[in-house]
């Protein structure tokens, strides 16, 4: 009666651990898509009012910094609050073990019966848990968190830099190092292509459907680049 006590810890470890690194690796495409889609709109809006490159690598260069620093500060935020939440909710269950023990064991084995385990086994899987430590059982089976893995909010935050910085690198290049008549045609060609690819990644970290992964991915930023372009176009034959 215990193999089932270790298949279900061990699943549960795994699968936990699984599903944080496909958050990361989520979370670094979407980033990077960010960081291709703003600084692309950015450099082809300019692009549509002058060709001069000093204007375009200054525009191409104050999106970035700004994005990047815009997506590490905002993750930080978000993750730092999600590991407060984390915490907080650690320190509640640590205080229901020390207040009731018997109560906690008892909760303990209901949601292993919801897990489809039969009320002897899920009873004695539970004693087993709590006996090995009763707050990391109670973190990943009520809680769903890894007591030795959670969230850092610095790992979240530099990972969005990264990621948004390596995206717009693309766009910002493609604009200022071909020669003036190639410019525009080369950024957007190079920008589809990137946005295809990171729609297709997104979709896999994801496992959906890829080609509507990728349509969409495209047409958004197709899109993006055609509106910007149109306005700064504008702009520019006005005179602004």
């Amino acid at each position: 009666m215990t193999e089932p006590t270790r298949e279900n810890t061990h699943d549960e470890a795994h699968g936990g651990g699984l599903g944080a690194r496909l958050n990361w690796l989520r979370a670094a495409v979407l980033g990077a898509n960010d960081g291709v889609v703003s600084t692309a709109g950015l450099v082809v809006g300019v692009a549509g009012a002058t060709d001069d490159r000093s204007a375009l690598l200054t525009a191409g260069l104050a999106g970035l910094l700004a994005g990047s620093m815009s997506m590490a500060a905002g993750e930080y935020v978000s993750v730092s609050t999600q590991r407060d939440s984390e915490k907080a909710a650690l320190a509640a269950e640590r205080r229901e073990l020390a207040a009731d023990p018997e109560a906690e064991l008892r909760e303990l084995t209901g949601l292993l019966e919801q897990r489809g385990l039969s009320r002897e086994v899920a009873r004695e899987a539970a004693e087993q848990l709590t006996a090995r430590d009763a707050l990391r059982a109670h973190a990943r089976v009520e809680l769903g968190i890894d007591p030795d893995a959670l969230t850092n909010p610095w790992h979240a935050a530099w990972a969005s830099f990264l990621a948004f910085t390596a995206g717009a690198l693309l766009p910002l290049l493609a604009i200022v190092l071909p020669p003036t008549g190639l410019r525009l045609p080369v950024t957007v060609g190079s920008v589809l292509v990137a946005l295809a690819f990171t729609g297709w990644a997104s979709a896999r970290t994801g496992s959906s459907a890829v080609r509507p992964a990728m349509l969409r991915n495209v047409g958004g930023g197709a899109l993006a680049m055609a509106v910007t372009y149109a306005a700064g176009s504008l702009l520019g034959a006005a005179g602004v």
